[in-house]
């Protein structure tokens, strides 16, 4: 496989290799069994993920959309802590290891930052997703991706992490017990110089995240992205939650399990990034899809000083309001090479309505 390619390509190539030979019907059966054992109740270590064609088949399915949801939150820590990469990596409950894929998307593809090799783990309890997780690490040629240690290891209390630059969580804390998950999250706070968790950009993903956050800011941490604060979330419980979301290609898996024809879908998800050493979180952060108006742009804010707020970004602004129509949801704001400020008419509320989605 050519490794000069990005990172998301090289995945993509690798995971169509996974299904051939395999039915389409049979690799569609087994997703939409997997997503439905995903949404019940999932008993602390019992991996879901029986055996090759299992792992082949939701790897194919869902790994992309992991990809790029962690992707985009390690972007948002690396924007926060420019001159810092990780020199080791902890990936908890990472089955075939996405976010040590979006770890090398993140520091290596720009040029290794690292001063040297990254050593990395992939921890997890089913070990078809690690053995898979290896097969697509060594085909991908990637020097980050060479030397991963794939161990098997129940997630939850007791739990012994080493310590590290940079732990990852995505995607786990919903197959934990309450008392499993607080434990995880304090033994990630302890082995970190980073944390970042990730869940589904769901109410309930967003109340694990908020928990979560609280616990590593309880332990020291602070809070690099996506929040410009370590305050208290100013969403008021109940009314709204924080998420994002990473645009993913489909294969012809996701529209066979999904119908439909557009060529890509919107993973949906919420994270949090906590660091013990300086960062620099924005000043403001878009959180829902800018709206445009004749002449305006209305962007949804969350804030260091003011809270949740909505800005009104007219022509009158000039370059500002340039930077205003470029603006996605999830973006810093204001931009780094954009004007200081911009006053607009005096700000709404953002609270109090479902975010949108992209």
């Amino acid at each position: 496989m050519n490794a000069s390619l990005p990172t998301a390509e090289v995945l993509r190539a690798a995971l169509a290799g996974l299904l051939d030979g395999l039915p389409p019907r049979q690799a569609a059966q087994a997703v939409e069994r997997l997503i439905a054992n995903y949404r019940g109740d999932t008993p602390t270590g019992t991996p879901l993920l029986r055996d090759r064609s299992d792992v082949a088949a939701y790897a194919a399915y869902r790994m992309p959309a992991t990809f790029e949801a962690v992707r985009s939150a390690l972007d948002a820590l690396a924007g926060a802590a420019p001159g810092w990469a990780p020199g080791s990596h902890v990936d908890v409950g990472g089955g075939t290891g996405a976010a040590v894929w979006a770890a090398e998307a993140t520091w290596t593809e720009e040029g290794d930052r690292t001063g040297g090799v990254r050593t990395t783990a992939v921890l997890d309890w089913a070990e078809p997703a690690l053995a898979l997780g290896r097969e697509l690490a060594a085909e991908s040629r990637l020097p980050a991706l060479r030397d991963v240690d794939w161990r098997r290891t129940r997630i939850g209390t007791g739990l012994k992490l080493p310590e590290s630059d940079l732990v990852t969580v995505s995607y786990v804390l919903n197959e934990l017990t309450d008392a499993d998950r607080g434990a995880l999250v304090a033994e990630a706070a302890r082995a970190g110089q980073a944390v970042v968790i990730v869940e589904p950009g769901t109410p309930d993903g967003y109340r694990r995240v908020i928990e979560a956050r609280d616990l590593l800011i309880g332990a020291g941490l602070r809070v690099a992205a996506p929040c410009p604060h370590s305050g208290a979330c100013p969403i008021e419980p109940g009314t709204d939650w924080c998420h994002f979301a990473a645009r993913v290609s489909r294969s012809s898996l996701h529209r066979q399990v999904k119908g439909g024809s557009l060529a890509y879908e919107d993973e949906k998800f919420s994270y949090v990034a906590a660091v013990r050493f300086d960062a620099e979180p924005v000043r403001a952060r878009v959180t829902r899809k800018p709206q445009t108006r004749k002449g305006q742009m209305l962007l949804d804010l969350c804030t260091e000083a003011d809270g949740l707020r909505r800005e009104t970004v007219s022509k009158r602004h000039g370059p500002l309001y340039r930077a205003a129509r470029d603006a996605s949801w999830g973006d810093a704001w204001p931009p780094h090479d954009a004007p200081d400020s911009a006053t607009g008419p005096a700000p709404d509320s953002a609270a109090g309505s479902a975010p949108e989605s992209g």
